[in-house]
């Protein structure tokens, strides 16, 4: 068994924590101490989402979760409902923060995209357009991510008029060129389109 203390870590690393430790086992159990209720909660949910066995300990201050990879305990990954084309979500990202605080923005927008790739919640497109394109371009941070992301499958586009805007043409680091032809095709072949900014 692999113990991993990750307290005083911010959400989500101690769920990336332990999907690190999990990717490198063919089967075994992780132990993650953790310092608050969330990221128990996060870290179970993350487990149940992944196909594996969970159980949280309160232990003191703190809780402890086994994560149970690929013993006979472990049930079979739980299949997603999607559309017959395969098309569940869009994601059009309009903006490079998430809410009106810039630096704090800029923060949050880097957590949900480490979220959305460790929980495996990817969508299977991303759009992005407006202020967007920065992510897809010069934002250092974020550029890694997305390119995770594409390797993981998931189609990313950047708005072609937005990239010229900005001066960014040439700039383009993760995912392909689009049109505002992606926005409309979501409108009707997509399971669900979520915008954010």
């Amino acid at each position: 068994m692999l113990i991993i203390n990750a307290r005083g870590q911010g959400c989500p690393k101690p769920v990336m924590m332990a999907e690190e430790a999990l990717s490198k086992m063919t089967e075994g159990i992780v132990e993650v101490i953790v310092d608050n209720e969330t990221s128990a909660d996060n870290l179970s949910w993350f487990a149940k989402n992944s196909g594996f066995f969970s159980e949280t300990i309160r232990d003191g201050n703190g809780w402890r979760v086994k994560i149970v990879k690929n013993y006979a305990c472990s049930p079979a990954t739980p299949a997603q409902k999607m559309p017959e084309n395969g098309k569940d979500l869009l994601l059009i990202v309009s903006t490079d923060t998430m809410g009106k605080e810039e630096e704090l923005g800029k923060t949050l927008m880097k957590a949900y995209f480490e979220t959305v790739k460790t929980y495996k919640q990817l969508p299977h497109t991303i759009f992005f357009l407006n202020a967007g394109v920065k992510l897809t371009t010069t934002n250092g941070d974020i550029v890694p991510i997305l390119k995770e992301m594409e390797a993981l499958g998931v189609e990313i586009y950047s708005c072609g008029t937005c990239l010229k805007h900005y001066g960014l043409e040439a700039e383009l680091k993760a995912g392909h060129r689009g049109t505002t032809q992606h926005v409309v095709e979501g409108m009707k072949d997509f399971g669900k389109t979520v915008w954010i900014g």
